[in-house]
């Protein structure tokens, strides 16, 4: 109740109440919330358009005063609470359901199989307001559609606009909804604790009768095996895919450009056909395919043996007999139209095939014959110097026509990206204009490239500066074909190193050339460690700055 509909005392009659146009909501406030999925009662403590409720006392109030003085010992105590506490049913009964297991019977027309069809259901009874629903379970490639049979509802039970209740159903009785009838076998154990709660007897659950189409289903049929020549279709199903590799020479030194070359021979076992390629190599001009895929035949029949068979192609009526996994052994030589073969391995699924379907057979690998090992591995070589870049340069112009630059190691310049050794130098020449020229000998470990540079001197008339550019430098008496390039162990104190037909004799290091070189030693000559160690060692002990041939940049 509210009291707020007539602010300004007036009697209650049309035209004397006032309409409160600060509200917004006319709803009537919920008496429910929900805990953890369950609804629970609460009690309101606003009313409609959120009017405070009157107080109990004020309420008590009210109806003391239009009852009547009646003695407490009559009627009992007035703090009694006038009104129980009421618990609806879809609170009470919220998320109970009720679990049978049934089924039904469907006819089967004109089928030589089946009769008639059992199906399994299941029925939910839902106690919060009587509904019922049956649904039947999905069976994966079952043909049929499957799933709700019946959705949510209230199910007829007569003519007279009855339903079924929860009272009606027990196990072992039928059930007849929409002109189907539903056999209840069993419940659950929820279903049957309540039916005997409210006094109900639940029948003893029944087996689910067997279906008789998958009862014939789980006996396997009669298995009739055909003739061979009839079973091609069983030999296509179950070897389809199925192919043995062979690895075989063909000889033919006969021919006018003959030689002993490489195929591969595959048999296939779904249909018997026999195909033969040849090992591919680059440039060769080439068809791989030696003989596309056919049936060989190994065995003409007499009276056809006369006839020209190149004119038309064999028949099956003119072959008495094909070739067959039997006629491949390894270390054989087998004739397949008019060409010689050397099987000398295989891969290995064929060997797995021959172990299990003939045993007898020994499918061992044998050694390609060295003769031939000239004629399958093409000799690699570098073609000439042509004058132009380095040698990897020149090589790119045969590989492609537009040259691309040759490829770097690059883990290797990444690792010593930074480390440059370098070296002191002298020129060795018989000028005497020569003498005191002073040089800068870099070797980098990157790319085993070498630089020099020449310190300028005061009053010779010679401008210092870059000599060499970074660039691999071959030793002497090195070739095109077979060039060997200066590498670190190559320097050493007192070492004359030739460089494009200039002597140079190294005359002093870095402190970190001998540091770098110790710590590979195991790749470094003794000589070139020792004389290092020899010139820098009597340096430091004697605790004197490097003299004027000192590296400087």
């Amino acid at each position: 109740m509210s009291r707020k509909w007539n602010s300004h005392e007036l009697p209650f009659l049309p035209g004397f109440t006032f309409r409160d146009l600060t509200k917004s909501a006319f709803h009537r406030p919920r008496t429910l919330y929900f805990k953890n999925g369950y609804a629970l009662p609460r009690r309101p403590t606003v009313g409609i358009g959120q009017d405070p409720l009157l107080s109990d006392q004020l309420l008590q109030q009210e109806i003391s005063e239009l009852s009547f003085d009646i003695a407490d010992i009559t009627y009992g105590s007035r703090d009694q609470s006038l009104v129980e506490e009421f618990i609806p049913a879809h609170v009470a009964l919220d998320k109970k359901v009720l679990c049978f297991n049934a089924y039904f019977e469907e006819n089967v027309l004109y089928s030589p199989d089946e009769d008639y069809r059992v199906r399994p259901v299941v029925i939910y009874y839902y106690l919060e307001d009587d509904s019922m629903s049956i649904t039947e379970p999905k069976v994966e490639n079952s043909g049929i559609p499957q799933g709700k049979r019946i959705k949510r509802q209230h199910l007829p039970k007569n003519e007279h606009g009855e339903h079924y209740l929860w009272k009606d159903l027990n196990v072992g009785m039928d059930l007849k909804v929409y002109g189907v009838k539903y056999h209840i076998t069993q419940c659950d154990d929820f279903t049957k604790d309540f039916l005997k709660s409210e006094g109900i007897i639940v029948n003893d659950p029944e087996p689910m009768p067997v279906d008789p189409y998958t009862k014939h289903r789980t006996n396997p049929p009669p298995v009739y095996t055909a003739p061979p020549k009839l079973n091609r279709t069983h030999q296509f199903l179950t070897m389809d895919g199925k192919v043995l590799h062979f690895f075989a020479l063909w000889d033919d030194t006969d021919s006018l450009y003959g030689e002993t070359r490489r195929v591969t021979i595959q048999y296939f076992l779904a249909d018997d056909m026999v195909e033969i390629r040849e090992v591919h190599e680059p440039n060769s001009g080439r068809d791989p395919f030696l003989m596309r895929r056919q049936k060989l035949p190994k065995k003409i029949k007499p009276q056809y043996e006369t006839f020209p068979s190149g004119v038309l192609e064999v028949s099956t009526e003119e072959v008495d007999e094909y070739y067959s996994p039997k006629d491949f052994q390894l270390g054989q030589t087998i004739k397949l139209l008019g060409r010689c073969f050397l099987l000398y391995d295989c891969d290995g699924f064929t060997k797995e095939y021959y172990q299990q379907n003939h045993p007898d057979m020994e499918m061992e690998p044998i050694e390609v014959p060295k003769k031939t090992d000239v004629l399958y591995e093409r000799k690699k070589e570098v073609p000439p110097y042509n004058g132009f870049g380095s040698l990897e340069d020149s090589l790119q112009n045969c590989l492609s026509l537009i040259p691309e630059p040759p490829k770097k190691n690059l883990q290797k310049m990444l690792e010593n990206s930074d480390i440059v050794l370098r070296y002191a130098a002298r020129l060795d020449s018989q000028n005497p204009h020569d003498e005191g020229r002073q040089f800068i000998l870099s070797y980098f470990l990157s790319n085993d490239m070498i630089s020099i540079f020449e310190k300028p001197t005061r009053n010779s008339g010679i401008i210092g500066g870059r000599f060499l550019e970074k660039t691999r430098v071959p030793k002497p008496g090195s070739t095109v074909d077979n060039p060997e390039f200066y590498s670190p162990a190559d320097f050493a104190i007192g070492a004359t190193v030739e460089v494009f037909s200039h002597r140079f004799v190294l005359t002093n290091a870095d402190r970190y050339v001998l540091t770098y070189l110790e710590s590979v030693s195991s790749e470094i000559p003794h000589e070139t460690l020792e004389s290092l160690q020899q010139k820098l060692g009597v340096e430091t002990a004697n605790n004197q700055p490097s003299d004027q041939n000192e590296p400087s940049s």
